[in-house]
């Protein structure tokens, strides 16, 4: 699956601590993320993520269009709804983008926890049961 990760400043380290605490289930997929975030997960996991912008920069507008593609699976953004800056990630569209195309979303790490275990007993393969092949 193609995981993005975002997380607002104040969220960054709880992410990088859910990375670190999920490394194996991580590695087994393709992450990309914000280039901050990702700077700092992959600094403390070791796992290969294709890092994009700042969220400052337009990096969440960037995992916005691989969105729209149908390029990602999987939308972990942490979100500090409480002191968030306006230079973090457009959250209202990113949420309005993973609702049109299907894409399960976690926006704290309770929701992150469930979707995780998820992936991890391959619950997540969601695409078969929309889309059936057969």
């Amino acid at each position: 699956m193609n995981i993005a990760l975002l997380a607002h400043d104040k969220k960054k380290e709880l992410m990088v601590q859910f990375c670190i605490a999920y490394c194996g289930v991580f590695s087994k997929h393709n992450l990309c993320a914000t280039g901050t975030t990702g700077k700092l997960v992959s600094e403390a996991t070791g796992l290969k993520i294709n890092r994009y912008l700042s969220g400052s920069q337009g990096g969440g507008e960037q995992i916005a269009a691989r969105i729209s593609c149908n390029e990602i699976d999987l939308l972990l953004l942490f979100r500090d709804p409480i002191s968030a800056k306006p230079s973090e990630p457009n959250d209202i569209n990113l949420l309005r983008l993973c609702d049109v195309h299907n894409i399960p979303v976690a926006t704290n790490i309770a929701t992150a926890e469930v979707l995780i275990h998820g992936l991890e007993r391959g619950d997540l393969d969601w695409r078969n049961i929309v889309n059936p092949t057969d």
